[in-house]
């Protein structure tokens, strides 16, 4: 199992904006087989930042979304929506394994 983090920078001034494109794209990553675990937007501390968390079963899963993904009308309209948006400044994503018992 392989989580995705991705932490966002965004434009305060256009949260809405940005929790409206979250809304997009929790049922495109279930769509494709992963569990989304949601976005967390800022509510106390920094207001430009916004997190992003959702699991594959393996990183090979993962690059399969990413190539499905791009061939999805669904994903490149929410890809549009961010854009003309511009509610996203920049993001990085990282990758996680869990430490179970």
């Amino acid at each position: 199992m392989i989580t995705c983090y991705i932490r966002y920078i965004i434009d305060p001034a256009k949260l809405k904006e940005f929790e409206h494109y979250g809304k997009l794209w929790i049922p495109l990553v279930n769509k494709f087989g992963g569990q989304h675990h949601g976005y967390f937007l800022p509510s106390e501390g920094a207001n430009n930042v916004a997190l992003a968390l959702f699991t594959f079963s393996s990183l090979a899963a993962y690059e399969q979304y990413r190539m499905q993904m791009m061939d999805d009308p669904e994903c490149r309209a929410a890809f549009r929506y961010a854009e003309e948006h511009k509610c996203i400044i920049s993001y990085e994503r990282s990758f996680f394994r869990p430490v179970m018992s």
